[in-house]
């Protein structure tokens, strides 16, 4: 069979990397088109995976509505050159409008309740939506799957990822020396709209409070200001897992880094304007992960728990077993991916008349 798999973000790389692989070792042909933003295009480089750019994400408003007829048009060239039996996206709008141009099936995975604009435009478009077994969002008149697990065990569970502890040279630590990793984003994404995230003012403050206790990195989006600019992680982007892997604490606004810790046995603060199924799950469920809304009383609410956190660990035997919890109850995200898109459209019905079936992918 042919896949389109169209990827947006640097996140969806890693989400589907595994996929693609065992799709390709299966004998089927894989096309990938691929937006270029942040680091998108260096991870597929990276892992080797060929894929037709369709240009960068433009800020303007004049630029975003340019850029998402060429996105539309770029997918269709390259899908119509292509055919594919099946498009397979991340609530890709570009890509679910292609779909139905050509009366092929989509297939959309999501894990973002509250992206808004990007639900509107890509829902009326795609046929199956996938989602986590935590997301909270109902969508009358299409079929949802549901699956025990969230998107970052696609890559960081433990048949997938085996962490390398030269990490600790790379970064000029001595071996198990404790460190924090701050990661601050851009929001500039659909569903960023209004919020602004921490100042600069605030960066120095955190950084500053948790440098009394451990060795702070900072990964950032954005430019920081000068006074941090010593603490910027320098490791090459596909190394992030390692950094996050043996870190005692992740802090930030990210919750797809908030949720790869929690996989990885790293507690972790994520702070948003809006709560997230997949990383309330992982504190209410796991204590894996600390929400908090950012807004001022609750933004030092998080420092607190942050330096309480990490002034008291001293081994991760404690999160060791809550991430084991979580690896128990969940599947092997990759083998149900790669099933679910092998067989489908049977595998929708399979899991629609048995949902325990997935529990075939422990």
């Amino acid at each position: 069979m042919r896949f389109l798999f169209d990827i947006g973000h640097p996140a969806e790389v890693h989400s589907f990397r595994n996929v693609i692989k065992n799709l390709q070792k299966k004998g089927h042909e894989v096309l990938v088109t691929a937006r270029d933003k942040e680091m998108t295009h260096y991870l597929l480089d990276h892992y080797k995976i060929p894929y037709v750019s369709t240009g960068k994400n433009l800020k303007s408003k004049a630029g975003k509505i340019w850029a998402f007829l060429r996105n539309d048009l770029k997918i269709l060239k390259a899908a119509f050159s292509f055919k594919p039996d099946l498009i397979i996206n991340f609530f890709s709008p570009f890509a679910a409008h292609v779909g139905k141009l050509l009366g092929k099936k989509v297939i959309g995975f999501h894990d973002t309740e509250h992206a808004n604009l990007t639900i509107r435009l890509a829902r009326p478009f795609t046929d199956t939506i996938v989602v986590p077994s935590c997301y909270k969002r109902d969508y009358p008149g299409k079929n949802v799957i549901k699956f025990n697990g969230n998107f970052e065990l696609a890559y960081l569970h433990p048949k997938y990822f085996k962490p390398d502890n030269s990490i600790f040279k790379t970064l000029g630590l001595k071996g198990n020396e404790k460190y924090v990793l701050l990661r601050f984003v851009t929001h500039t994404s659909m569903h960023d709209k209004g919020h602004k995230g921490f100042t600069d003012e605030e960066k120095i403050k955190i950084t500053e409070k948790f440098s009394d206790y451990a060795k702070v990195f900072i990964s950032s989006e954005i430019t920081l200001p000068d006074e941090l600019k010593k603490y910027e992680l320098q490791t090459s982007p596909e190394r992030i897992h390692d950094v996050i892997n043996f870190a005692s604490l992740l802090f930030g606004e990210s919750a797809t880094m908030a949720s790869e810790a929690a996989v990885l046995g790293t507690p972790a603060i994520f702070v948003d304007k809006k709560r997230i199924g997949y990383t309330n799950e992982e504190e209410e469920k796991f204590e894996l992960v600390f929400n908090f809304l950012n807004d001022r009383d609750e933004k030092d609410i998080s420092l607190k728990k942050g330096i309480e956190i990490i002034s008291k660990i001293s081994n991760n035997e404690e999160w060791d077993i809550r991430r084991q919890k979580l690896l128990t109850d969940s599947i092997d995200v990759t083998s149900f991916i790669t099933w679910f898109i092998e067989e489908y459209p049977e595998s929708e019905s399979v899991v629609n008349n048995d949902p325990e079936h997935q529990l075939i992918f422990k």
